[in-house]
């Protein structure tokens, strides 16, 4: 048996407590890495997808659908992504996962070509595996730290993807202007650059992520190895039912997320009906998304200082503001930006405190599991509202999209209100640098 860093990703492999927190800063600085290269992609996809949709399509009910078809095929990859970093560690999920976000941009680019939307929404199918990636990271991040710190692990991956996020949309435009003249149109040449992107990312995971956080975490507790059942999508849904502060941290991680997707998919649809051009939409979904990401690493201090609970509720104020402003906006861009900016911001501590909850209130030999659980479950119930939100739009308008949006908050909220009045709140335990990756490394759940 070794006791080097070099001994990577086999369950013999040992990191002492002295070579841990070197390899914490490694892992975490590769996660950074491939989170700003992942964000210049993914944005390209938020901003354009829907003015693409119309454009190959001619119908503004169908341009929500594209946008859609991207978080179906992140919902649709997060369990086979958790299956294989289960059996094989973060590294071969996260890569598999860039590579087909590149295949899928490529694929977008050619549905443009042939006029084909049944192919471009294929292609944005494949395109949400970058999405995959960019999510998965998080919980990679959190692997090896300790349960007082998981918050700030996790928004530190999730706040380097404001880099990339927010030079995306606005490199959109001049991107797009090479291909002019070309048979590829102007709106669809990003994505041919986001495939390169992607492909990059892919490279730097495979090659620097290195040993594998997951794996390295199991061999740190050799007692609390898992049996295949331990890793088995059941597992993951028992391991939820058992405990209910997993139960809200996954509906505050679904209803955030599918609350932010149906309210930001149709923001560059409404924006365009009210004179605003490809600059503007790209400068508003830029300010959205650094609400989403730029002070995430706040929500992560807030949530290791003040509690998960709190946050949330936080999540659920910021989330009702943001409907508020964005829905009663009409014409007026600036609230527009304010209400998506806003609504980035409830996302992110809607994301950070669900997903650290959810790490701390599952035991280590089901975490995987429930981790794919938990972005299956957020990425099909967005998918499934950013369908209907194009259909809310068509009929009834933009501001009616937003009540909707803010009505599916109430039983996040109620469940957070349960949760608190149920027991006060108690801090969580820091573990010794041994105890990393330990089945109960955190308080009960009920005391989180």
């Amino acid at each position: 048996m070794t006791n080097t860093l070099d001994a990577p990703d086999t369950p013999a492999g040992r990191v002492t407590a002295a070579e841990l927190p070197g390899l914490r800063r490694r892992t975490s600085a590769v996660l950074i890495a491939s989170q700003i290269l992942g964000g210049l992609g993914v944005p390209i996809g938020i901003a354009l997808a829907p003015v693409l949709a119309t454009e190959v399509s001619g119908s503004d009910a169908l341009s929500g659908l594209a946008p859609t078809a991207s978080v179906t095929g992140t919902a649709l990859l997060s369990l086979p992504l958790a299956a294989l970093m289960t059996s094989r560690g973060r590294r071969p999920g996260l890569v598999l996962a860039y590579l087909i976000g590149a295949l899928g941009a490529g694929l977008v680019v050619l549905a443009t070509v042939v006029e084909s939307f049944p192919l471009l929404l294929l292609g944005m199918a494949g395109f949400g595996a970058g999405s995959s990636a960019n999510l998965q990271a998080r919980f990679a991040a959190a692997d090896l730290v300790e349960p007082d710190r998981r918050g700030r692990a996790i928004s530190t991956v999730i706040w380097a993807t404001t880099i990339g996020s927010v030079l995306g949309p606005n490199i959109a435009a001049p991107v797009g202007q090479v291909f002019r003249g070309t048979a590829i149109s102007e709106k669809a040449g990003p994505f041919f650059f986001a495939a390169g992107i992607f492909l990059l990312a892919a490279v730097v995971v495979g090659v620097l992520l290195r040993p594998d956080p997951l794996l390295t975490a199991r061999a740190l507790a050799p007692q609390d190895n898992e049996s295949p059942a331990g890793r088995s999508l059941r597992a993951g849904v028992a391991a939820v039912r058992a405990s209910p502060m997993a139960r809200l941290a996954l509906v505050t991680v679904t209803v955030s997320h599918t609350a932010m997707v149906s309210i930001m998919v149709m923001t560059p649809v409404d924006l365009g009906h009210h004179g605003a051009g490809l600059q503007l939409i790209g400068l508003v979904i830029s300010g959205h998304i650094a609400g989403m990401y730029a002070f995430s690493p706040v929500m992560g201090w807030l949530a290791d200082r003040f509690g998960r609970l709190a946050v949330i509720g936080l999540a659920v104020g910021l989330l009702s503001c943001a409907a508020l402003l964005a829905g009663t906006a009409g014409p007026s861009h600036g609230q527009t930006a304010a209400g998506l900016f806003l609504l980035g911001l409830g996302w992110s501590a809607g994301l950070v405190a669900g997903s650290a909850l959810l790490t701390d209130s599952v035991p280590q030999p089901a975490r995987a599991a429930v981790q794919g659980l938990s972005d299956l479950t957020m990425n099909t119930a967005a998918g499934i509202g950013g369908a209907i939100a194009g259909v809310i739009v068509a009929r009834a308008g933009y501001g009616w999209l937003n009540a909707v949006g803010a009505c599916l908050l109430l039983p996040m909220a109620a469940l957070a209100l349960r949760r608190a009045l149920a027991r006060p709140a108690a801090p969580v335990e820091p573990a010794s640098p041994d105890a990393v990756g330990t089945s109960a490394p955190t308080a009960p759940a009920s005391d989180l």
